[in-house]
């Protein structure tokens, strides 16, 4: 059993070695552009993610996409809209601004400042969020991550989202 262990212990850092030294080819580098979306919940709002549910015959969708531009190496000033509908709340549109930090290149840590308006009303958040870029191709990553929205509000919740971002890197 200490073999077997030892033997993927030694698989996993060789693939997170690989991955590092992949991610390094350059894009997150100064002036670099990504492109990304997101699966997410839609239980939140301020949500710029793909998202389509439908639970006892009530539907809620969401569609939404985010851009960066890399200002220094491993350093992305982003941009992101969202729009989404239900039963409940219609016509719910999303932006959002911030910025994503890349440690080792493949370890994005964002913080933003994130507006949603439904129905009349306005409610803004601060995002926090974490994960870990997984390069499949030099410009295209896979990355899930973690996501805390935190309400500006007293009359809103705080939000946790779990996310999987799909990132092309130009």
């Amino acid at each position: 059993m200490k073999k077997l262990f030892l033997v993927g212990a030694l698989a996993l850092f060789g693939a997170m070695n690989a991955q590092t030294a992949k991610s390094s080819n350059g894009a997150t580098a100064k002036g670099k552009w990504v492109i990304e979306a997101n699966t997410g919940s839609w239980t939140t709002a301020g949500n710029t993610s793909f998202s389509l549910t439908s639970i006892d015959g009530s539907t809620v969708w969401n569609i939404g996409a985010e851009g960066g531009y890399f200002v220094a190496d491993k350093l992305a000033v982003k941009v992101g809209l969202g729009y989404g509908d239900s039963d409940f709340s219609k016509g719910t549109f999303t932006y959002k601004l911030g910025a994503q930090y890349y440690f080792n290149g493949n370890i994005p840590v964002g913080v933003d400042f994130t507006g949603a308006s439904t129905d009349g009303e306005s409610v803004n958040y601060v995002g926090l969020e974490g994960g870990y870029a997984w390069f499949v191709a030099p410009n295209i990553a896979v990355t899930p991550k973690v996501r805390y929205n935190i309400a500006t509000k007293d009359t809103y919740e705080n939000a946790f989202q779990g996310l999987v971002g799909f990132s092309l890197f130009f």
